[in-house]
Formats: C-alpha cells, sequence, structure tokens
C-alpha cells in the first residue's frame, strides 16, 4: 500500500515540513506517482521513518543517521535491538530521575528525610547515567567495556570532598576554555593552562591517563557534535590546546 504525503504526516505524526527537509536532506526518498509526480510512501519508507524517529528519540544528530542509513552493512533487525538497549537505558535514567524528583518532593513536604550521603550517591549515578544514555555506545566501542565500567566505578568511589573538587574543576576548564578560545590563540599560556586542566579533570574518572587517549577524546568531541556541545562550541580550539600542549610535554 502506497501513501501519499498527507496520508504519511497522520498515519506518523511527523509533519510535512519534516518528510521534505528529510527528503532534501537525502534520508528519506519516496517514490514518486507515474503520472502526476506526487510523492509516495511505502512499507520501505515507512521502516525508515521508524528508524529515524527512533534515533532522533536517542538523540542522534541527523549527520549521524545518515551516516548509519547509508552504511552497505546497515541491518534494520541489529539497528533495532541497539535501539531497544538504548531506549531501555534512557528509560532507566528517566526512572531514576523521577524517583530522585519524587523522594525530594516527599522530603520537601517532610514526609521522609534523606542523608546528604544519599543526595549524594543520587548525583553520582544520575551523571553516570546521563552518560550512558548518551554517549555510552560511542566510547565503548573506542575505549573498550573493561575501562568504561572502571571508570563509573571510579566515579561512584568518589567521596564527597573529591566529587566537589572533581565539578569545579569541570566548570574551571569550560569559564577559561571560554576566555582562551576569544583570544583565538591555542598555544598562548592560557591555552596550554585549559588543556592541562582538562587532562587533570579527566584523570579523575580515568582509571588510566594515557596522552594518546586525551589525544583521541578531543578529536570525539570534533566528530560527535554530542560530545562538542558541552564545550560551547569550542570543542576545536580544546582539541587544538590539548595537541599542542602534549606536543610540547
Amino acid at each position: 500500500m502506497k501513501y501519499t504525503i498527507k496520508e504519511m504526516v497522520e498515519l506518523s505524526g511527523v509533519s510535512e515540513r519534516t518528510l521534505r527537509y528529510w527528503e532534501e536532506y537525502g534520508l528519506l526518498i519516496p517514490v514518486r506517482h507515474p503520472q502526476n509526480g506526487y510523492r509516495l510512501y511505502g512499507k520501505k519508507e515507512l521502516l525508515v521513518i521508524q528508524q529515524i524517529l527512533f534515533y532522533r528519540e536517542l538523540e542522534f544528530p541527523l549527520k549521524t543517521i545518515k551516516s548509519l542509513l547509508d552504511d552497505p552493512n546497515f541491518k534494520a533487525e541489529s539497528a533495532l535491538e541497539k535501539q531497544r538497549e538504548l531506549l531501555l537505558k534512557k528509560r532507566n535514567k528517566l526512572d531514576q530521575l523521577i524517583t530522585t524528583i519524587t523522594y525530594t518532593i516527599q522530603e520537601s513536604k517532610g514526609e521522609i528525610t534523606m542523608s546528604d550521603k544519599e543526595h549524594f550517591e543520587g548525583f553520582k549515578k544520575q551523571m553516570i547515567a546521563e552518560n550512558e544514555s548518551q554517549f555510552g555506545e560511542e566510547i565503548r566501542q573506542k575505549y573498550g567495556e573493561e575501562t568504561v565500567e572502571k571508570a563509573n566505578a571510579q566515579m561512584m568511589g568518589m567521596t564527597e570532598e573529591t566529587y566537589k573538587t572533581f565539578t569545579a574543576l569541570g566548570i574551571e576548564v569550560l569559564e577559561k576554555l571560554q576566555a582562551a578560545a576569544k583570544e583565538g590563540d591555542p598555544t598562548n599560556p592560557l591555552a596550554r593552562e585549559v588543556a592541562s586542566l582538562h587532562a587533570e579533570w579527566l584523570r579523575f574518572t580515568w582509571p588510566h591517563y594515557s596522552e594518546e587517549a586525551h589525544r583521541g577524546i578531543v578529536q570525539m568531541y570534533i566528530d560527535d557534535e554530542r560530545f562538542g556541545a558541552y564545550y560551547q562550541g569550542n570543542a576545536q580550539f580544546l582539541k587544538d590546546a590539548v595537541n599542542h600542549f602534549l606536543d610540547e610535554e
């Protein structure tokens, strides 16, 4: 059965404007009616829309989705299995956030009491859950399952004092990176300080720091916009600063 674009909008819930944009982007190419040239969508196109929607729910950028769908080795069944796994992780993260919010509301009403330790442990679990939901697959492919699990364990093993130092250092890296990027020279003293602080920040959660891994992670910030967004548009500058810093070490 073939659907017109208006029928596909009603069936899928995707707007006509979005369907047209996906077509322009090369993600979804409908067939054309042989007589009037109208767009038509069949079972094949419907499954592609489903794939795109699943990946978008997982916050994959369109560039990455297109790369995945264009891969000659792409298999829909394997992709669905992986998407299911990632969506379950996302659901677990949301369940955890909902539980934390519920407990916090109950505490504010005086119905329960949460210790500082419970609050602190919740923060760490939330950070790990967010990282796993957004970047778990990529970092496991690059660094291996064992390395990621050790990093998560290292995070959970932080004392409250260490965790505060870690988060404060992360903020300092962002602030000084922004200032250094405005100066525009990744080789100047401030940029070197940023690179050094970034290495120090990584050591809090990495079981073993290495220059090679540091170069790899800043490259990943460039390759995947989800990573780079954390650095507020300064991922390329950070990469250049880190590589220069490591070259001189």
